[in-house]
């Protein structure tokens, strides 16, 4: 019988010491991506373009994008918005946010510039939402779904770690329709992981 107690007990106390844990691992996230956005040294999307370069790209006229991507656990079906680099709140409040200025999936040349926070802000689809790029592999599969509901099947072929001042990364590479993830290193944001993928496939 105190055999049983015992066990009780301890479950009991590693039930509470987990939740603990975890409550303070993302209290200390939202405090080190404030800091580190505050100091101008956190989570910053180079600024490439304008709201009105988008009217020159075709494709629907609602730019807004749907991604899913299966090895990334809490990337499915999430909405990406249009905006600029320097629009922090639309960048905080989504799961990600397709840079103004790149290309778009239904372009014949265009790098699809997707950015996401690795740690984000609790009680925003911001949370962790690329805390799992660095799992993505060479042909991994990412899906990208237009306002119109055509689906662009991008395949994983490069993965690659920059400075927050290399922005030749957001530039189209010739004769391809690529995709960019782009997250930041853990845990002083001082850089930025880029993932690559290839579109395989429209449907």
């Amino acid at each position: 019988m105190r055999i049983k107690t015992l066990a009780a007990s301890l479950a009991s106390l590693g039930l509470v010491t987990a939740g603990a844990a975890l409550m303070l691992v993302f209290y200390l996230g939202s405090q080190q991506t404030t800091a580190a956005n505050e100091d101008g040294a956190g989570f910053n999307v180079p600024e490439v373009g304008s709201a009105d370069d988008t009217q020159e790209v075709g494709g629907p006229n609602d730019k807004t994008l749907k991604l899913t991507i299966p090895k990334m656990s809490r990337i499915d079906d999430d909405t990406v918005p249009n905006a600029a680099g320097d629009d922090t709140e639309t960048l905080d409040e989504n799961a990600a946010i397709h840079l103004e200025g790149t290309g778009f999936p239904w372009q014949d040349e265009a790098n699809v510039y997707i950015a996401g926070h690795r740690l984000g802000y609790p009680g925003s689809d911001s949370l962790l939402a690329f805390y799992d790029q660095k799992k993505l592999e060479n042909g991994d599969e990412i899906y990208v779904t237009d306002s119109e509901g055509t689906e662009y099947t991008y395949r994983v072929f490069d993965e690659f770690i920059v400075a927050p001042k290399d922005v030749y990364v957001t530039e189209p590479i010739k004769g391809k329709n690529i995709l960019t993830l782009q997250t930041c290193t853990l845990p002083d944001y001082s850089k930025r992981i880029i993932t690559r993928a290839e579109l395989v496939k429209v449907s």
